[in-house]
């Protein structure tokens, strides 16, 4: 455990289906700017064989906005979660920057993991590139839309991606003032952006049961990465999912889900 406070995080917990098999519950942690709700059409699919708790890491989603973006803390944040919930153990999933949560939660406590998902992600240093991403809602923030078509046009102005905006604006609730505004914590994620492309914690290897899956088109694994990846996860069976990017879970949900239960079925 780290010196810094812990945030109570919000999550979206739903109860295994009456028939599932696996008693072992399933924690899903999102990336940098994805919240719990990405996630839902997912926890649906798991659910029917076991307890699926997706989380909100702090400054997303529904989680108070703190400083520090430290993998120690935000593991931390999700230990004490599962403490909250009454859980020992857990299958730990991450996606991007939820897997270096999630890796850096199963380096420094292994005893709370079964098994480990982590999701096109390696355990590196990565180089700065959410510049435009920023900016985009940083311009939102300072323009104050009533709508979220106003958003858009917003956003646009630094992200030519539609499906990048669309999953941006996943970020916006219309605030008191009826003005879409941003629910992240940006200025703290911006703080601690350094933390989030820098390596997961943890200083000895995971050796538990590891599953990685990149997306074919996405560089964020490339077979370079694989020796420090399998320095930290030792066991790693890595799979590689055809016509899926960095997003791999919302370009081949099914494939994605598949491949999941399956490797949690082998535990």
């Amino acid at each position: 455990m780290t010196d810094a406070a812990i945030v109570d995080l919000h999550c979206i917990d739903m109860p295994a289906d009456e028939n599932a098999s696996d008693a072992t519950p399933l924690v899903i942690i999102h990336g940098l700017l994805g919240s719990a709700d990405n996630w839902r059409s997912h926890l649906k699919a798991w659910q029917r064989s076991r307890r699926v708790i997706a989380v909100d890491l702090r400054n997303h989603g529904r989680s108070p906005h703190a400083e520090g973006m430290r993998y120690a803390m935000m593991a931390d944040d999700v230990i004490a979660l599962l403490d909250s919930l009454s859980i020992e153990r857990a299958h730990v999933l991450g996606h991007s920057m939820g897997g270096k949560v999630a890796m850096s939660l199963a380096r420094l406590s292994p005893e709370r993991v079964v098994s480990l998902i982590v999701a096109d992600i390696a355990p590196v240093a990565y180089e700065h590139g959410h510049d435009d991403v920023f900016a985009a809602l940083e311009s939102v923030r300072e323009g104050k839309p009533k709508t979220r078509s106003e958003a858009d046009v917003m956003l646009g102005e630094h992200v030519d991606s539609r499906p990048t905006r669309l999953f941006l604006a996943t970020n916006l609730v219309r605030n008191d003032d009826n003005v879409m505004a941003l629910r992240v914590g940006l200025d703290q994620i911006k703080r601690g952006y350094s933390d989030i492309i820098g390596e997961p914690d943890g200083e000895q290897p995971y050796e538990g049961p590891t599953l990685v899956l990149r997306g074919a088109d996405s560089p964020y694994v490339a077979d370079a990465m694989l020796p420090a990846l399998r320095a930290v996860m030792p066991s790693a069976r890595v799979v590689t999912l055809k016509n899926a990017g960095h997003w791999l879970h919302a370009d081949q949900p099914e494939a994605f889900q598949q491949a999941v239960e399956i490797f949690l079925n082998a535990q």
